[in-house]
């Protein structure tokens, strides 16, 4: 992408960068990257568990770090991470690339745009079919801090709410496990409450037949969109983000617009905006390079981590729990 080099990457037990760029720097272990002064930029991208440490030592090494959600494992540790940063002047975000699919993009639109009057309720479902363990990435069945599906994608559901509908009043919260023989929490229904209005975030990985993704009501209407993620697998296929046409849906996967424009009654497909994670990078550059805001706030990572913790209190007290 325009602005960035890829430099360096840690490949402790195959080397397979060069395969695609011969011209990377492959280290051994995750502290000869940070020994590298001429690195500008550290993406954190592995398990939960490290992600303090890992930044916190990027950091103190002087760089500027992008790190995969969740944020932490807990609320203390993003307030530390967020504390280092600004007293060493450097740049962390978090990257919660949901913000920049296309179906997120076109129901945010369809809400700033009022096209459903008042809200009056929200969901958010993300979904998947897993019912084995994961084998592959067993770390993910560990019941460590920062393990399960309310950190694996609830901070993708969470993020949303917070950029649609801003920070609730309180929450109250199922989480719970299904898959026999799992450790970890493998389903979450978060309720974030804003005074009449409440949003609902649904998570499970024994769902073989997905709903809407995206179920928003409000006095005038209602928008129903599929969850649809194009760019993630154009991704794994190799396909570059530069590309005309990157991030389009195709038509069937437009959303139901079904409201009142202007006294008449109107029920359409509403089509779908472009997906755009290069967006996140131009966030990324434009803070780097020209002194901007970061494209995802720390105040709402911490935020999102907070919500996180409200949600398990909850659960464990079956109580709801204001924020």
């Amino acid at each position: 992408m325009e602005g960035f080099e890829l430099a360096a990457v840690v490949e402790r037990h195959e080397k397979k960068a060069a395969e695609r760029y011969p011209q990377v720097h492959s280290y051994d272990s995750v502290a000869e990257l940070f020994g590298d002064d001429s690195l500008e930029l550290i993406v954190v991208n592995t398990p939960n568990t490290t992600h303090y440490e890992y930044v916190r030592a990027a950091l103190e090494a002087g760089h500027h770090v992008v790190v995969e959600k969740p944020f932490t494992a807990n609320s203390h540790q993003a307030v530390e991470l967020m504390d280092l940063s600004r007293n060493l002047n450097l740049m962390l975000t978090v990257f919660q690339n949901r913000r920049w699919d296309g179906d997120f993009l076109t129901v945010k639109e369809v809400i700033d745009e009022k096209l459903l009057g008042d809200l009056v309720e929200a969901e958010i479902h993300y979904d998947r079919y897993r019912p084995e363990l994961n084998e592959v990435k067993k770390h993910k069945e560990i019941p460590d801090p920062g393990v399960g599906n309310i950190f694996d994608l609830g901070p993708h559901l969470i993020d949303e709410a917070l950029v649609l509908f801003g920070r609730p009043e309180a929450v109250f919260a199922v989480v719970d496990t299904h898959r026999p023989g799992s450790r970890v929490d493998d389903y979450f229904d978060i309720k974030m409450l804003y005074g009449h209005f409440r949003c609902t975030l649904k998570s499970s990985i024994l769902v073989r037949e997905a709903g809407p993704g995206y179920i928003v009501h409000g006095a005038l209407g209602s928008f129903v969109k599929s969850w649809v993620d194009v760019q993630e697998p154009a991704l794994i296929r190799g396909e570059s983000p530069c590309q005309p046409g990157w991030g389009r849906e195709s038509e069937q996967d437009w959303g139901i617009l079904n409201t009142v424009v202007d006294g008449i009654p109107v029920r359409k497909r509403y089509p779908s905006l472009p997906g755009d994670y290069p967006a996140f990078f131009r966030g990324v550059y434009h803070a780097l390079r020209e002194g901007g805001a970061p494209p995802v706030r720390l105040e709402d990572s911490l935020l999102n981590m907070r919500i996180i913790e409200a949600a398990l209190e909850s659960q464990r007290s079956r109580t709801v729990v204001p924020l």
